[in-house]
């Protein structure tokens, strides 16, 4: 109940402060604000709610909050409007997007408590889902192309005018990277080879496109775009992102070899 409260107060503070509520937005401009923050908030309480239904398992639960709050404050906090005229805010927020809330999301796995409230409403996209999860090299290359054709001139300048290819931009890089991640860190141990391929060359394209933000001689976003700026931007997708996409690579091998190791001992025993 407290983080029902807390979900209900914070959405609409959020809102306003991305501009929901301010008076030169027009209709259609708030129409995609107020359905973004409806979808979040109704994600979020179906997940509350269904956790009395179907009980987490371990940190399940605090990685799904937390990946929750995050993910409020990125879509309609400071960083947003901040995006609007920094090149490098505006990849602090796919960043987050990225390597933060959809790994935990992944981490999270709220579908047994979005099915458990849901239903049979749920299920299709459910078993969809994790069906989908069985191709990590497929969903890394679904979720690159994301990466590359929201980061072309036209498409970034595209999402930065108008809201409605604002909110599709965000739900692009949210869903396909909650996709790419799931199916890497929920990775079976036969699926653990591919998981760690499409980790790599997830790894090597968002760095070619790191470093060419970041020694690019001239600015890609426009004119008034600051270089600097740009090139700030291109090694936050380059050294923070190459970490986390190590560190994850990492816990996903040692996770495989300590479960070979056991069955090796039990074997022997």
């Amino acid at each position: 109940m407290p983080v029902i409260v807390l979900a209900l107060l914070l959405l609409p503070a959020t809102a306003s402060a991305h501009g929901l509520l301010d008076g030169h937005l027009q209709l259609n401009e708030r129409v995609p604000l107020l359905l973004s923050a409806l979808l979040l908030g109704a994600a979020w309480l179906f997940y509350i709610l269904g956790c009395r239904k179907a009980r987490p398992h371990g940190r399940e639960a605090v990685w799904m909050h937390l990946a929750m709050i995050i993910t409020v404050l990125a879509v309609f906090g400071p960083i947003d409007d901040w995006a609007e005229t920094s090149t490098s805010m505006h990849m602090v927020q796919h960043m987050l997007f990225m390597i933060v809330i959809a790994p935990l999301w992944a981490l999270g796995r709220p579908l047994p408590q979005w099915r458990a409230v849901l239903g049979k409403w749920m299920a299709p996209v459910s078993n969809a889902i994790l069906r989908s999860g069985r191709y990590p090299v497929a969903l890394a290359m679904l979720h690159g192309a994301m990466i590359w054709v929201w980061h072309t001139p036209s498409l970034y300048m595209l999402a930065l005018d108008n809201t409605w290819w604002h909110a599709i931009e965000h739900a692009c890089f949210l869903f396909s990277a909650w996709l790419f991640w799931w199916s890497c860190l929920r990775a079976n141990p036969r699926q653990v080879p591919h998981a760690l391929m499409a980790i790599l060359l997830t790894l090597m394209h968002t760095g070619l496109l790191g470093a060419l933000l970041t020694f690019g001689n001239t600015t890609f976003y426009g004119e008034s775009r600051d270089l600097a700026d740009q090139q700030l931007a291109g090694l936050l997708m380059w050294v923070p992102g190459s970490l986390v996409y190590l560190a994850a690579a990492g816990w996903i091998s040692w996770r495989w070899l300590t479960r070979i190791w056991r069955r090796q001992a039990a074997d022997a025993h």
